[in-house]
């Protein structure tokens, strides 16, 4: 097994790693975008200061800074040396090594508690998980994102659960956009096909597109489907 973990981790990613992770592109950045399940990552308040604005979602965002800073250092060293004693299962390219993905860990978590509690009070930020995205209208926003969470957790969560989390997310945006398809264990999740076939049968155009980030080794694709 790559890594084990006995619930999801409040980690968060850098708006580099969004960028590469959902093949982000220039025009990407001006559309409405949702973030679910964003946890700590740094890519809210990254768009923020280059003018666009976003919105994330994350039962998280019910505590404090200081208490997501706190889950975070519970877990931080458990899964660190869980990913040192597995070498073969990760791609050093992007993170250098286990020290260096910390320290970018680190950085993304900083750079989030430094606009959280501001965020919060902007509605930048708000509590919501799925599959329910409680008060959010139909088709109100051009693209949908979701990081580390959907696929990766499967042995936590059934294909139920996915799929209709993504229905739901293809209810409030126009296109979604899921990474990575791997699960934890570092097999590409069993869920992906089936969701695909239900997909296209219910009409929606849906891909995979094999994208510039990996980490976990074989996992550098990502899941992409929009309405027609």
């Amino acid at each position: 097994m790559s890594i084990k973990l006995e619930s999801v981790v409040p980690f968060g990613r850098s708006f580099d790693e969004y960028q590469l992770m959902f093949n982000i592109s220039e025009d990407d950045l001006s559309k409405s975008i949702l973030g679910v399940g964003d946890g700590p990552a740094s890519f809210n308040a990254e768009m923020l200061a280059r003018g666009h604005p976003v919105i994330s979602l994350d039962p998280l965002y019910e505590l404090s800074a200081k208490a997501i800073e706190q889950r975070f250092y519970q877990v931080v060293d458990d899964v660190i040396e869980q990913v040192k004693t597995t070498p073969d299962n990760w791609v050093w390219s992007y993170h250098k090594s286990p020290d260096d993905l910390r320290k970018n860990r680190e950085k993304a978590l900083k750079c989030f508690m430094k606009d959280y509690e501001l965020g919060k009070l902007q509605g930048r930020y708000a509590v919501g998980e799925l599959p329910n995205l409680v008060g959010k209208k139909d088709q109100s926003y051009d693209l949908a994102l979701c990081s580390h969470f959907l696929f990766l957790y499967s042995d936590h969560f059934d294909y139920i659960f996915h799929q209709s989390a993504i229905q739901e997310m293809l209810r409030v945006a126009s296109e979604i956009r899921v990474f990575p398809l791997v699960t934890l264990s570092g097999g590409y999740s069993s869920y992906v096909e089936p969701i695909i076939q239900t997909l296209r049968a219910d009409g929606f155009n849906v891909g995979i597109k094999n994208v510039a980030y990996e980490l976990q080794r074989g996992g550098s694709e990502m899941l992409w489907a929009r309405h027609p």
